[in-house]
């Protein structure tokens, strides 16, 4: 089958979704506060107003996940399931995606065909022993982490890991199965259901952008883009996911701790100007991309970020770092559009839901 050919038949995306992070953790859950009312008119937003009929549900703990999936489910959205953990060995990362697939199957028995399993994201940077150093940082600052890149050296130790782990899950978890990958993760599909690939647009990359997706197609599996996005402030359309963003983590860092963390207010490195439209239109213009490109499914990243709060003042606007399609308030402070929620929808939100429904 011919990348032409494969465009013809896709033109028109089967999962129209948004990644919802129910509490990622690292450093610091990303999702503190978890409460099912929230949660539940969150889904209900997000199929009725941004027009998706899919979501990717995110976090480390596997009752949220499943609780999420669960409400999702009844609302009739497909869901993509993906249980995340980092920074741990082979081993417990095993451990935990089996309980994850014993979750999942028990939803998977109970809404057949609804709900597909992730098996885990980018391992590369995320799992150790694929490539040197324990954690994300150590990985990507080791001094032969691009050489050994542009090498290859991750993709056999990758796979090899992938496939212990489908094995496993296959024995409990009994629907379609896929994986994270990064665009230079060189993975064997031939063991999954369903293609996935984060995948960001950025200057870099611009010209090259869908041309990097085309042996993907080669497959002959459905393919998804599970995570691209923008930031919200001029100059983020150049980096895509690179790098940590504009947030002086330090102080977010401190913020978190009992008693004097409140004395300490997070903020913003150097001086930035927020820019709703430019997030709007370089996730309008991925979408077309893709849309085109003739891929099955995409999820932009991300509904919702409740630890970058919007704030007036640009030294404390966290939300310019987030890549959120709402921004969230603190101290209770309630939304204008939607008076029962946290956050109001930015520019990016309509803009998504204008596309969606245009499908």
């Amino acid at each position: 089958m011919s990348f032409n050919q494969v465009n013809i038949e896709r033109i028109f995306m089967k999962w129209r979704g948004v990644s919802y992070d129910v509490g990622r953790v690292m450093g610091m859950n990303w999702r503190p506060i978890f409460e099912a009312v929230v949660i539940q008119r969150e889904l209900e937003i997000i199929k009725n107003d941004l027009h998706c009929n899919a979501i990717r549900i995110c976090g480390f703990d596997i009752r949220r996940l499943s609780i999420a999936s669960e409400m999702a489910l009844k609302l009739e959205l497909e869901v993509l399931f993906c249980p995340e953990i980092w920074h741990k060995s082979q081993e417990k990362t095993l451990n935990y995606i089996l309980k994850a697939a014993d979750a999942a199957e028990i939803l998977n028995a109970k809404y057949p065909g609804r709900l597909i399993f992730g098996i885990g994201s980018e391992f590369t940077l995320f799992t150790q022993g694929i490539l040197p150093g324990k954690s994300l940082m150590k990985r990507v600052r080791h001094p032969m982490f691009w050489d050994n890149i542009k090498a290859g050296k991750h993709n056999e130790p990758l796979n090899f890991f992938l496939a212990k782990i489908t094995n496993a899950v296959k024995k409990v978890f009994h629907g379609k199965l896929t994986y994270a990958s990064l665009i230079w993760e060189k993975v064997d599909w031939n063991i999954f259901d369903i293609v996935c690939v984060d995948h960001y647009r950025e200057e870099r990359i611009n010209d090259q952008y869908i041309d990097m997706l085309k042996p993907l197609f080669d497959f002959g599996k459905p393919i998804i883009n599970s995570e691209f996005g923008c930031r919200t402030y001029k100059g983020a359309e150049n980096s895509g996911a690179m790098g940590f963003g504009i947030i002086n983590f330090p102080t977010l860092g401190l913020h978190q701790i009992p008693l004097i963390g409140r004395f300490i207010k997070p903020r913003i490195k150097g001086v930035h100007v927020r820019d709703e439209n430019l997030q709007a239109n370089a996730i309008t213009t991925t979408l077309e991309l893709l849309k085109n490109a003739g891929v099955d499914g995409v999820f932009v990243i991300t509904f919702v970020t409740p630890i970058f709060p919007y704030n007036d003042n640009p030294k404390y606007d966290l939300d310019m770092s987030s890549f959120s399609l709402v921004k969230s308030y603190t101290k209770g402070n309630k939304g204008l559009i939607y008076p029962d929620m946290p956050w109001d929808p930015k520019k990016s939100f309509y803009a998504v839901a204008n596309f969606y429904s245009g499908l």
